[in-house]
């Protein structure tokens, strides 16, 4: 039920849930309860649905009930938005591969019952199979429920910005920023098809109801497309004109709501101090001014004059917030030895600290905490690295070609005569000469590629001043499964992550709380600290009710200011000893394999997200620092 005031705000309903998983579960419910009422009244159930990383859990519940007896396909028709062009169908990357691999295999729908675009159709006959594609779902009678995600652009479906509000089923091109977005599917840039089908926005609005899911880091593009005007540049928008359309999205898709950005403006609200840092964080940012310079009349002009009710004057406001950023900076990321510094983000005792930064990739410590790992270490603590993956389907063939050639040629030069190893990495060669595009690499290229990017890691920690031992790489199971696509978060996975921290016993733990990442790592790796650390305090650990865990931000996004607890500034010559850190992991540099739909190098995403943070909290009225990195700390 929404709050008060929302509906002036939000134009399409909106359910907020917990995470994916809660959001996931909840639209497969919606999707059984439609299916048995229809069986109920001996009718098809005619759905349309989506691909992409979205609905997977929504298709692994759906498949569950199923294989539990809960749930019958046998009345359902399906229609599925999209297919890339061309494709074949039986391409691992290919829609017809995704839907079957998720959800037609597994239950018992009717194979005459099932429809996806024709993604390999000479392109001269595409005219024709659109049309007979809009007539097959007008025959069934229309979409009984449209299953829809939406792009970092708004699209949804393949209908890029610019898409005709009349627009029915037929070939796209695809938005440069969908073809960058979509690359963690495929080998390279360079082999994601240009061309797509689709279903059109006419054909998609024609639908009895939608439900649209967003998780992680569509929150931008979620409030434009909710309470923004309607546009065909933001073509979810145009679904603002659906009579029946929800947005389900998880709390991290929510924030760039009113209700959750600015609650003040759509009702009551509860004035804590993190409340009040919010709203004036953002009056100050909105009228770039510093905190210290805002009024009473900006107050009152910007939807905030029950603050200034609850809280007393401006001047005072303004001091409370300043105070809160200002004692959010430090030099001192483990706390200050022998100062006694109440409002310090960290603990002065112990010292120095044991330390243990978790990097979900074998470059996510450098990349995001480069300067506070390189202080931490030189202000004397204990610190360990743990690398949770290998890392290795994010190098490319040719690094390893380049790697085998150093190999061989390094055995050449010192007459070094291993028949076993020459063999092993000839067939290794050999392999990745004659690879098909939808193959995925036999263990030993695995293995050659993982072997890289560990040797890259011990590099950078011999760089920062690290010795071996403090270097860990886990190897989680999800991971290795050789492809993109990785297991859910497994017991095994916990129980390593359980036992390192047993046998490290920190003070201090930093973790990826960034869930933005193209194929969901960084997520599953922070599930598995998280629940090690819950499982840990119930057992009764002792070591664990004085150990804190802060979280950091990956490469694609930061934390709003407002959220901030620790900010470590960096000077220059930090941020170039960071930059020659990050350029340690070379085979991430120049071309990355997976960056989402940005299309910079990780160090250059770094230094700007970091000397943004610093500008942030200069416009703010604080101390101009060159860059900043930024930590919020989680309680458990």
């Amino acid at each position: 039920m929404k709050v008060q005031m929302v509906d002036s705000f939000e134009k399409i309903d909106v359910r907020i849930c917990k995470n994916a998983r809660e959001g996931a579960l909840w639209v497969a419910g919606q999707i059984a309860d439609l299916i048995r009422e229809k069986q109920a009244k001996g009718e098809k159930c005619v759905l349309g649905l989506a691909t992409g990383s979205t609905p997977i859990a929504m298709y692994a519940e759906l498949v569950r009930m199923h294989k539990a007896g809960e749930l019958s396909f046998k009345n359902v028709i399906s229609f599925n938005l999209d297919e890339y062009y061309p494709i074949d169908k039986d391409a691992y990357q290919s829609y017809w591969s995704f839907m079957h691999r998720h959800l037609f295999n597994h239950v018992d729908i009717d194979p005459s019952n099932i429809h996806l675009p024709n993604g390999n159709a000479p392109k001269e006959e595409m005219r024709k199979f659109c049309t007979a594609y809009e007539q097959a779902i007008t025959d069934a009678g229309g979409l009984d429920l449209q299953i829809l995600g939406i792009g970092q652009n708004g699209h949804i479906g393949f209908n890029e910005p610019g898409s005709s509000i009349l627009s029915k089923t037929r070939l796209v091109n695809l938005d440069n920023s969908t073809r960058i977005a979509n690359s963690y599917e495929f080998p390279s840039i360079s082999k994601v098809p240009r061309l797509a089908v689709t279903m059109g926005i006419s054909t998609i609005l024609q639908s009895k109801r939608i439900l649209l899911m967003a998780w992680g880091n569509k929150a931008g593009i979620v409030a434009k497309s909710v309470e923004g005007n309607v546009t065909e540049s933001i073509p979810a928008s145009i679904l603002q004109q659906h009579g029946n359309c929800t947005f389900v999205i998880d709390e991290a898709a929510s924030t760039e709501l009113t209700r959750i950005k600015s609650p003040w403006l759509t009702g009551e609200c509860t004035w804590n101090n993190a409340m009040v840092k919010r709203a004036v964080v953002n009056l100050a940012l909105k009228l770039n001014k510093s905190v210290l310079s805002l009024t009473e009349m900006d107050y009152t002009e910007n939807g905030l004059s029950d603050l200034l009710v609850e809280k007393g004057d401006a001047y005072e406001i303004n001091l409370q917030v300043f105070y809160m950023l200002r004692d959010s900076i430090t030099g001192w990321p483990a706390g200050k030895p022998n100062a006694v510094i109440p409002a310090h983000p960290e603990r002065s005792a112990p010292y120095p600290k044991k330390c243990l930064i978790f990097s979900p990739h074998p470059d996510d410590d450098i990349i995001s905490m480069g300067g506070t790992f390189m202080r931490l270490h030189d202000q004397g603590n204990e610190v360990h690295v743990a690398y949770q993956t290998s890392g290795n389907i994010a190098v490319s063939d040719e690094f390893v070609t380049r790697f085998i050639d150093f190999a061989v040629g390094f055995e050449e030069m010192f007459g070094i005569d291993n028949s076993k190893s020459r063999e092993q990495l000839q067939a290794a060669r050999a392999f990745i000469a004659t690879k098909q595009k939808d193959q995925s690499d036999t263990k030993e290229i695995r293995a050659i590629k993982g072997l890289i990017r560990r040797g890259e890691a011990k590099a950078t920690c011999r760089y920062v001043g690290l010795t071996e031992d403090r270097c860990h790489f886990m190897n989680l199971p999800f991971y290795e499964t050789g492809a993109v696509e990785k297991k859910p978060l497994g017991e095994e996975d916990i129980q390593i992550t359980m036992e390192l921290l047993r046998k490290i016993q920190p003070h201090q733990v930093f973790c990826a709380g960034d869930l933005a990442d193209p194929h969901g790592t960084h997520k599953v790796c922070l599930e598995a600290v998280f629940e090690a650390m819950r499982r840990l305090k119930a057992a009764g650990e002792p070591w664990v009710k004085d150990c804190w865990v802060w979280l950091y931000k990956g490469a694609w996004q930061e934390w709003d200011i407002a959220e901030i607890e620790m900010a470590i500034p960096m000077s220059p010559d930090q941020v170039k000893k960071k930059r020659f850190g990050i350029f340690i992991h070379q085979s991430q540099k120049d071309a990355v394999p997976f960056q989402g739909a940005d299309s910079r190098e990780f160090w250059q995403r770094a230094e700007e997200r970091n000397a943004n943070t610093a500008d942030l909290y200069a416009a703010l009225g604080l101390t101009k620092y060159a860059a900043m990195e930024a930590f919020v700390r989680w309680h458990y």
